[in-house]
């Protein structure tokens, strides 16, 4: 059964650039992972439980006979046939066809929000909102840095789509490498000229909690529609609340409190 568990792993983890990274992802240790991976050793039940959450597949599923599970894999892989299309993208059209014009927000935005899995930290990330066709889209690219020698330990990545409807910003952006995560922003537009900042409320279920979704509020500082995005992406990470890194008046304006008299989480309207 170990044999079963070490080829599945090492196939799921074929999906990610290296051992290492699903190492910091998953945050365990490399060498009891590698462990796992040669069949020396089977994960303790709340390690099984996050290793399955992580790959988006059931305990059962990964103990799986390893040609069965790649079947699995593959079927869950396999492109969707344009029937089957039909009515998702029929949806998705009328909602393109209500969508007002984006163009004063296209460019280069830092997105602030309290992290779902560095309890405490702050993320800024190097997000872009794009025209293409008439559509428009999002790119969100999030490194972590290792303080001590400089070099980046986790690069998540994020596609997605934005829409303009009912004096409300939409925007729909899924994890770009294994499609297992889904976020949504709803943001308040911004009329002022120039604008600086727009803010509202993201709800998803990022993967390294596991299966527990989460709200949260969220803050995008507009950089500009050209920007040194080596140079930008060089300040993104993680940061404690009180890090002079982080502009005047973003963390209040990120903090997660429900006050009394209030039972949901909300943010006001500028």
């Amino acid at each position: 059964m170990s044999n079963e568990l070490a080829a599945n792993l090492s196939l799921l983890c074929s999906h990610y650039p290296s051992i290492a990274d699903v190492c910091r992802r998953l945050d365990i240790n490399r060498q009891q992972f590698n462990k796992y991976l040669n069949g020396s050793s089977r994960p303790s039940r709340h390690n099984m439980r996050r290793i399955s959450d992580f790959f988006g597949v059931t305990e059962a599923e990964i103990m799986l006979e390893s040609g069965q599970f790649e079947m699995l894999l593959n079927v869950r892989r396999r492109p969707v046939q344009d029937q089957a299309l039909s009515l998702p993208l029929k949806y998705l059209d009328e909602l393109y066809r209500h969508s007002q014009s984006l163009e004063r927000y296209v460019g280069y935005y830092y997105r602030y929000f309290f992290s779902f899995g560095h309890a405490g930290l702050v993320i800024r990330s190097l997000a872009s909102i794009y025209e293409r066709d008439g559509h428009y889209y999002w790119k969100n690219i999030e490194v972590h840095w290792d303080l001590a020698n400089g070099r980046t330990y986790t690069v998540n990545k994020y596609e997605g789509v934005v829409f303009f409807l009912a004096d409300r910003i939409y925007i729909m952006e899924c994890e770009a490498l294994q499609k297992m995560s889904l976020t949504q922003l709803t943001l308040y537009p911004n009329y002022h000229l120039p604008f600086r900042r727009i803010r509202g409320i993201q709800t998803g279920g990022p993967v390294r909690r596991g299966r527990r979704p989460g709200a949260s509020k969220v803050l995008l500082e507009y950089l500009g529609r050209e920007v040194d995005t080596r140079e930008a992406l060089r300040r993104s990470g993680l940061f404690a609340p009180d890090s002079p890194e982080l502009p005047d008046q973003v963390v209040e304006q990120i903090r997660n409190i429900i006050g009394t008299g209030q039972y949901v989480l909300e943010v006001e309207e500028p």
